[in-house]
This record gives C-alpha cells, structure tokens and sequence, in this order.
C-alpha cells in the first residue's frame, strides 16, 4: 500500500485534552468533541500540516479507568487503520500514557513508522493551554520517516514510549525519561538524537497477543513481610514486578519473605525487579541485602521503568505459558526499554 507521507491516523482515546465541563462542573471526555476542535484549529490548516483522520474509540476514557484490553483495543485499531498514512498519533490522557505507551511498544510488532502518544494537563478548548503546541507537534513529528517506533510527546520532549514516566501531576513538562535522552528535543530547532533511534520494522504490522493474565507490581516498604507477600503472590499470579529499593535490594535477611518469594518463582511465578530510585537500575550483586532475592528466583529488571516492566511480563505470559520463556525475555531488551548491562554504568561497586 502507498503511504501518504502528508497524512496522519488522529485515534482519540480519550484524557484531559478533549474533555468538555459536563452538567456538574466536572471535566470528562465527549465524544466528538476533538473532531470539531481539529476542524476548527487554524494551525491544523497550515500547509506545513499533514493531512488528518479522526478516529474515536468507543467509549472514550479518562485514563484512570484505562485495562489492558484498552491498550489491545488501540494496538488493533493501529493496525486496522495506520494503513496508508505516514504515522499516527494517539490522543490519550496523562495519568496511565506511560502504561499505554510502553504496552503499545510492545504489542506493535514490524512497526515502520512513527505511533506518538500525546496529551494535556489542560484541556484543548481552554484559552491557557498546553494541548495545542503538544498535537501540534505530535502531529508533525508523525510523517518523520525517521521515527519507527512507539514514542510520546509533550511539552518539547519526544521521548522513548518505554522508557516515558509521569513525573509531575500539573506541570506541563510532566512526563521524563530519566535513563535514556529524548529521541528529539523540539525548540526552535527539531534536534534528533539520531543514534538512539530503533530500526524500522519489516511493515507488515501485527499485534501481539494480550489476554487478562494475572500479573501484579508491589512496593518494597520497611516492615513488609512474608504473609503480605504470599497473599501477593496466590495463585493463579503469573507474574510480579517488584519494586525494590536503590539498585535492587530488599530485606534480605527477612527469611520468611524470601522463602515466600522462593515458593513463588519455584512454581512458575516470574518475579522481576525494578528500582524505585527515578534514575538507575538494578545490580544485584552489588549489596549482600540483593544476595538472597537473586536466591530466590528474582531477575534483574535492568533500568527498565516499573511501567515498562508491568506491560512487558503481561505481553510476554500472554505469549508463553513457559515460565522459562517469559524469564528470558524479561532479561532481554525487546524495545529498547532497557539498556544493556545499565547498572554496571552507574558507577563502581
């Protein structure tokens, strides 16, 4: 199929940047509503602006009530519609992109142009708003033949969908990518950081399965024990991202907390660990307090994002009913949401 490279897929998803005030005062999304915004937005009718189709999924959703079988829903939609258009930009709301983007990284497989995520801390129809120059540019950045992967853009970052977290419920420059730069920085100047950039797939894009297998992330805490773990981890859990502390510890003394992690991953259980540090990784052998998790079957989550290391298990037990498989590819870097051996960057042990 040609590709018009002055044509771009708009899905609306829903979120804060084509929300109208319903009856009560309260912000919501409405269906519509940025269909008529975009007919009506001069900047959209600059001949420097690709030609845009709306699409709108039904219902629309603020963000917050976003499931997996949402991200499946826009994945599928990608496919069935990206069509012949240079690329697409999915509008969607702030609190859960970073969840959406990362599990759209890795549900789009062959993937050969740009699919930007994007959206607002303040609707499109307010005067004082973000949300013009955030679709304005994601829409440019969408015919850029050399973006081919899942990205997010907001506030002059074009950022690595995997690798995107919020970072700031109000400010405009809310979400960061705190282990790896921005694919581009957009000012006055388009800057590409052009070496970070993935190849391009193959086109022929497909979706990768997502059904609603049991996965679940949990927070290290001071205190936390083996009880509260195990009912954690009851069957049928699959998979659990553990949030640990700095790069990659827990109480390792605790021997009924790690006993139930052991119970857990000897059954099939993938358990992968994160930090909750915003910048770093993980390197379990770097402390003797990360000794007795690595004992216990947990795997080195790397600099991934506790974002993209949920939607990764969840696509990857979808996939595999081999425990085994899902662990290999919770070590591998599929998207480049992790960077390779990244905790030995972080400075001597």
């Amino acid at each position: 199929m040609t590709t018009d490279a002055k044509s771009v897929l708009l899905l609306h998803a829903g979120g804060t940047l084509g929300m109208l005030p319903g009856p009560d005062g309260r912000w919501a999304p409405s269906p519509g509503a940025l269909a008529r915004a975009v007919a009506e937005m001069p900047e959209l009718h600059d001949a420097e602006m690709p030609q845009v189709t709306v699409v709108e999924l039904d219902p629309l959703l603020d963000s917050a009530e976003m499931r997996p079988s949402d991200w499946r829903r826009i994945a599928e939609t990608i496919r069935d519609r990206l069509g012949g258009h240079a690329g697409c930009v999915v509008v969607h709301g702030t609190d859960t992109l970073a969840y959406t983007a990362s599990a759209l990284s890795f549900l789009l497989e062959e993937l050969d142009r740009p699919v930007i995520v994007t959206g607002s801390q303040i609707p499109l129809v307010r005067a004082r708003t973000d949300a013009r120059e955030n679709l304005v540019a994601a829409l440019q950045l969408a015919t850029d033949p050399r973006l081919a992967e899942v990205a997010t853009y907001l506030h002059g970052d074009l950022l690595r969908g995997n690798r995107a977290t919020k970072v700031s419920a109000t400010g405009f420059g809310a979400f960061a990518s705190p282990n790896l730069p921005p694919l581009a920085e957009v000012g006055a100047d388009l800057v590409w950081n052009r070496e970070l950039l993935l190849p391009k797939g193959s086109g022929a894009l497909r979706c990768a399965p997502l059904s609603s297998v049991p996965v679940v992330a949990l927070r290290l805490f001071p205190g936390i024990d083996g009880t509260v773990v195990r009912r954690v981890l009851d069957r049928p859990v699959r998979g659990l991202v553990l949030e640990t502390y700095g790069t990659g510890n827990g109480p390792g003394r605790d021997r009924d907390l790690i006993a139930a992690l052991s119970e857990a991953t000897e059954r099939g259980v993938v358990v992968t660990a994160v930090t909750q540090c915003l910048r770093g990784g993980v390197d379990m052998e770097r402390y003797a307090s990360a000794g007795p998790l690595l004992d216990a079957g947990v795997l080195p989550g790397g600099d991934m994002t506790a974002e993209a290391a949920l939607t990764k298990l969840l696509v990857l037990c979808s996939r595999h009913d081999d425990p085994g498989r899902v662990r290999a590819g919770m070590t591998a870097d599929l998207r480049g949401e992790r960077t390779v051996a990244a905790a030995r960057a972080f400075g001597p042990a």
